[in-house]
Order: structure tokens, then C-alpha cells, then sequence
């Protein structure tokens, strides 16, 4: 169960009690369980981030620095289990349930994909023994329209069998290019069978479908990303190397089904530009966490960003001319941004901006960034058209 315990064993289920906070440590890269403190330092010079021991904003607010004015496009991200947008210095609420995360745009920008954590009383029986009553903690697939309304529940966690009720995980939903098919992480579904890996939801059949995709069982995977023409998608193959956790970025080709590593140990959270001739990813070490970027075609490092050790979940520019990236300064998350000047890939890193003032942002929801095409500009070629989603 995400690392908790053998595939199909009965103690899953107790355990997931605790799953959340562990889920949300390896999402960052399996980085022993802290997160890192100090100063941004951008690719180009000193840091500019937080002052250690400053406290974030409340729970209800984010402030915006006035830098991120002139910004294209709008990004979201989570504060305090609430989705917000941000289009250049104007961020707006769009949640206030306090159950939210993991957001992410639809391509045609009708739709913001999330998970809603749910609780509710149950009854489950471990291995035929008593039934036992408890609080049952279940994710439900959502959406919302980018102007806060029209909140629709997707997908339900919830799992019964003759045992009673559970749930399974899903997380990190990103939909294919082609509007048809949504990535994500589950154990759907039945978690009593499976780890949390990478899964394809048809948004027409409501149905889940398992690619053959390898593992280190029972650590699963994390972070897909689908290239901007749909044909592969990356993901993280979660690992250890000994104590260490030992993340392995993977790309799986949909049209042949074939597997290949991009990297070796040591990188989380993969971005595509949209040309789909770079990668952006975080390099991750026993306690730090960087951003880097690579060739999409061999992995190999082409850019360090960071030298800070506290950057994370970068994602590009629609126009690939900079990266956006979560930051964490005084023990206060928030999303800066870096752009690149120069051709690709000789990129010079121009001044850090930070789009958030002490924003208190959630660590484990990666921002999701969009622009309408036609206000996209790219120097490089434009990706093939999109290809059918996985047969299924």
C-alpha cells in the first residue's frame, strides 16, 4: 500500500491510517521525510527568499508579490487544502472546502482536475476477524471550471467488498492532450491487490486501465506527466538504495508500450516543455531537493537551476521561456519563478521572481501553469498533433 506493506496484504488497510502524511513525504522524492530551510538561491545569484523564522500568511490568504505582474497565463496551486489561481499579481479562491489538492489544467483549460479528501464512518473486517468501526479518509477525483463553479465529483475511492468498506488512492491527475484520458496514481481497484502506481482513467467509460509498467513494489510510482503531442508519458519508478530513497524517472512510449529509463536514481517530478524537447525535473539527494533541466531524448543534465537544496516540482513556461517552481525559505513553502533568456539549450537564468509573499503553499501539490495557444510563442518546432489515447 504506497510503501506501507506488501502487495495484497490485510495490514494495508491499518496502516493507511497513516498514509496521507507518508504519501505526501514521498511525493517530494522519498528525501528521508524533511523538508529543507534556508535561502532561495536562483541559477543566477543570491537568494531572495523568505527570512527564516517569518510566519506565513493566514490560512484564507495569499498575497502576491507585485513582480509576478505581467505574468502570461494563470497557474494553480494549494493553500491550506484550497485551490487558488493565480494570473499574474490577481489570485482568486477557487475552493474553501479545505479538502483539496494536486490540481491540474485540462488542455482546453474548461477544467481543473483535483483530489478531494473525504471522511466518513465505516466498517471493515481484517482477515474475517470482527468487524471493527473507524473514520474512513478516501480521495474523490474532482473537477471545477476555472471560474469556481460547476464542482463535480469524478470518481469515488470508495471500495467494498465482503469485508466492508475502504478506499483506494488516487493521485496526481493529469489529463492526455486529446481531453480523453486521464493519468494518475492509484491502487483502484482493489487495494487489497495492488500498490499505488501509475493508472489511465477513460473519462467516457468512468474506467480505470493498469499499463505494464515496472516497480519496486510496494513503493509504486509517482508524477506522471504526458508530453505535449500525448504519445509518452514520464513517470517516477519509486526506489531505495539502502536507506535512501532512490526515485528513477521512466518513460513509457503509449503506441508501442515500451519502457526506458530517462534517468538514473535521484530525479522526481518531470515537466515537459512544450516543445517536448526538454525536460524539467527536480534532483534530489538524501535531504535536498534541486531543480535541473534535460534532454528529453537521453536524460542527460543540460542546466542546473538551483544550488539552494530547497526547490521543487518545477513546471515550464507555456512559452518555454522560464520555469515556476515551489521554494521553501523559513519553513514557508512558496512558487517562484525563473525565466531563461538565449537560445535553448545554451539558457542563461535571469533574476528570481517570486510569485508568492509567504504563501504558506501546500509542498506536495505541484502547480499546473496555463496560456491560451494563441498567445503561446515558441522558437522551436511545434509538437506533433496528439495521438488516440490508451487503447484500453
Amino acid at each position: 500500500m504506497f510503501g506501507l506493506v506488501p502487495r495484497g496484504s490485510w495490514l494495508a488497510p491499518w496502516l493507511s491510517l497513516m498514509g496521507l502524511a507518508v504519501v505526501a513525504l514521498v511525493t517530494l522524492g522519498l528525501v528521508q521525510g524533511r523538508f529543507p530551510s534556508g535561502g532561495v538561491s536562483g541559477g543566477s545569484g543570491p537568494g531572495q527568499g523568505p527570512v527564516a523564522g517569518r510566519t506565513p500568511t493566514p490560512s484564507n490568504v495569499v498575497l502576491p508579490d507585485p513582480a509576478a505582474e505581467g505574468l502570461p497565463g494563470s497557474i494553480v496551486y494549494v493553500k491550506a487544502g484550497n485551490i487558488w489561481m493565480q494570473t499574474g499579481k490577481t489570485v482568486t479562491q477557487l475552493t474553501k472546502q479545505g479538502t483539496d489538492s494536486m490540481p491540474s489544467w485540462s488542455p482546453d483549460s474548461q477544467w481543473i482536475y483535483f483530489i478531494e479528501t473525504r471522511q466518513d464512518r465505516s466498517t471493515f473486517s481484517v482477515r474475517g476477524d470482527r468487524p471493527t468501526r473507524y473514520t474512513l479518509t478516501y480521495p474523490i477525483l474532482s473537477r471545477i471550471h476555472p471560474d469556481g463553479s460547476g464542482r463535480q465529483a469524478v470518481k469515488s475511492g470508495i471500495f467494498r467488498n465482503a469485508a466492508g468498506t475502504w478506499f483506494f488512492w488516487m493521485r496526481e491527475p493529469v489529463m492526455s492532450p486529446d481531453g480523453r484520458t486521464l493519468a494518475l496514481l492509484s491502487d483502484a481497484p482493489d487495494p487489497t491487490s495492488s500498490d499505488v502506481v501509475v493508472q489511465f482513467f477513460d473519462m467516457k467509460t468512468k474506467t480505470f486501465h493498469k499499463p505494464s509498467l515496472p516497480e519496486n513494489s510496494p513503493l509504486g510510482h509517482q508524477d506522471p506527466a504526458w508530453s505535449p503531442d500525448g504519445n509518452q508519458l514520464l513517470y517516477v519508478k519509486n526506489g531505495r538504495d539502502g536507506t535512501r530513497g532512490a526515485p528513477q524517472i521512466l518513460r513509457y512510449d503509449i503506441r508501442s508500450k515500451r519502457v526506458a529509463a530517462l534517468t538514473g536514481p535521484g530525479y522526481t517530478s518531470p515537466a515537459w516543455s512544450p516543445d517536448g524537447r526538454f525536460v524539467v525535473a527536480t534532483k534530489t539527494s538524501a535531504l535536498d531537493t534541486d531543480v535541473v533541466i534535460l534532454d528529453a531524448r537521453n536524460g542527460n543534465e543540460l542546466l542546473r537551476l538551483t544550488n539552494d537544496g530547497h526547490s521543487w516540482s518545477p513546471i515550464w513556461s507555456p512559452r518555454g521561456d522560464g520555469i515556476a517552481f515551489l521554494h521553501i525559505g523559513g519553513a514557508v513553502v512558496d512558487l517562484v519563478y525563473l525565466p531563461l533568456t538565449g537560445t535553448a539549450p545554451q539558457w542563461t537564468p535571469s533574476k528570481l521572481v517570486n510569485l508568492t509573499d509567504l504563501g504558506g503553499l501546500d509542498p506536495a501539490s505541484h502547480p499546473s501553469w496555463y496560456l491560451p495557444p494563441d498567445q503561446r510563442q515558441s522558437a522551436s518546432p511545434s509538437p506533433a498533433a496528439a495521438s488516440p489515447s490508451p487503447s484500453h
